[in-house]
């Protein structure tokens, strides 16, 4: 299989000058660099073109946003119409109420709807509209959950063997020097799949808990599907404390039509939606039961809940939003299921015929390779070990050197401009990757599981 040059001089170049203003050389922690960037001089369909003029078929699609690939030709018709009317305006427009009835009308339990400009800026708004609604100030989450850049979000984001603490009772961590103590002592922290543990400790806690925040498959997580004992016990014990379930679908919302709660029996009091909701524009949306989503509303001199925002609700995110999401029907699901499938059934057969230490997680149009022969039932499972840390990063920049571009620690996804051929080109590039490194992958079937990684990878 031919390969392609790791970093091309265009690359090379625009790393230099970005050094010069940039901290570190880069605008944002989830940039990969295997030494450096690749950078991207334009989007086309599934596939991307580097500024040395290199195509890479594309399965990180801003991790996870471009559900329709590069450049949709809908979407940039519709933007090009609004430009020229106007890009934004402190009025509302009309294209919101579109966006919003038509979420309304697809999302179990999304009754009423607010705008705003990201996936953090829904969980943090969710959040306070779950403190305001139930006078209660702690929230519940997930331990290696990703649900933002806000402080409580990302308590145990990054938690490591070192520091996660008692597996029957997590410690909360923080993800950055001077992360207030305040902060982690209004987070529990639970396991993802553990029945009885998310019981016990959402009842211990349940008269300061406002909030369960849960994202049904989190991708960071390990792309771990539900167990319907889970769902179950998350849902009984917050109705009967009087914690509201906030689903965090700003990922997932791309399992299904309706979403990734309605996928696995989740009946969420709040939704935060974002990415594939914005059509590659910048958005964040929360959603909800009437009863909630009232904490925002402004018709009285003040809210119980002030949210606003420059840009929320903008045209041009909007439009976009729109337009993404009605060409996203049933047989566009349908089609990202099944070549979903087709990725997932491919890469387990070759990893079955090869007896290789590897599984694969994911569902719909998601998929993501861990480094160990038994799938991982939540963080602290899929938490990888130095060695197979090393694989994973060698099983990126194979991709990279096949021209693909593979997601490191997360979700990788499936684009609607894909088809068979894409397909199969990933499972084959895998197969040429267990082929050509038995040596690595014998290094990591006999491991120690307490060994931390020290390749923390956030995203979204």
């Amino acid at each position: 299989m031919a390969r392609t040059v790791r970093s091309g001089r265009g690359s090379k170049d625009s790393f230099a000058r970005a050094r010069l203003v940039f901290p570190d050389g880069t605008s944002r922690v989830t940039i990969v660099r295997d030494p450096m960037p690749l950078y991207v001089e334009r989007g086309m369909g599934s596939y991307l073109f580097d500024v040395d003029g290199r195509r890479f078929l594309d399965l990180n699609g801003n991790f996870t946003t471009l559900i329709h690939g590069h450049a949709f030709a809908p979407i940039v018709e519709a933007l090009t119409s609004q430009l020229q009317r106007g890009s934004c305006f402190a009025n509302p427009t009309e294209s919101e109420i579109e966006l919003a009835e038509l979420l309304c009308g697809r999302i179990p339990r999304v009754d009423r709807v607010r705008f705003v400009n990201t996936g953090t800026e829904a969980v943090l708004f969710a959040v306070k509209a779950a403190r305001t609604f139930t006078g209660r100030t702690k929230i519940a989450k997930f331990e290696g959950a990703y649900h933002g850049a806000y402080d409580w979000a990302e308590v145990s984001l990054a938690a490591t063997p070192d520091n996660w603490g008692d597996p029957s009772a997590p410690k909360s961590t923080a993800i950055y020097r001077g992360t207030p103590p305040s902060v982690l002592d209004d987070v529990v922290v639970l396991r993802f799949n553990d029945v009885e543990g998310a019981h016990r400790l959402l009842s211990l806690h349940a008269q300061k808990l406002a909030a369960i925040v849960l994202d049904p498959m989190p991708s960071r997580g390990g792309l771990i599907a539900p167990s319907a004992d889970f769902i179950a016990a998350v849902q009984k014990t917050a109705n009967k404390n009087g914690i509201l379930v906030i689903a965090d679908e700003v990922l997932n919302l791309r399992q299904s039509f309706r979403g990734a709660s309605a996928r696995y029996g989740l009946v969420p009091d709040l939704v935060t939606m974002g990415k594939i909701i914005g059509g590659g524009l910048p958005i964040g949306a929360v959603g909800g039961r009437k009863e909630v989503m009232t904490v925002f509303d402004a018709s009285s001199d003040r809210p119980l809940l002030p949210q606003g925002g420059t840009f929320s609700a903008n045209p041009l995110s909007m439009i976009a939003g729109l337009t993404a999401m009605l060409h996203l029907d049933h047989a566009a699901f349908a089609h990202l299921e099944e070549l979903g499938n087709i990725v997932r059934d491919g890469m387990r057969r070759v990893i079955s015929s090869r007896g290789a230490p590897l599984c694969v997680t994911g569902a719909a149009s998601l998929f993501r390779i861990h480094p160990m022969p038994r799938i991982p039932n939540d963080f602290r499972e899929a938490f990888p070990t130095p060695a197979e840390a090393a694989l994973m990063r060698r099983l990126t920049h194979y991709f990279t050197e096949n021209g693909i571009i593979l997601p490191h620690g997360a979700a990788a996804s499936i684009s609607t401009p894909m088809n068979r051929v894409d397909a199969d080109l990933i499972v084959d590039v895998f197969t040429g990757f267990l082929d050509r490194n038995q040596d690595m992958l014998d290094a990591i079937e006999v491991r120690t599981r307490s060994e931390p990684s020290a390749d923390p990878v956030r995203e979204r």
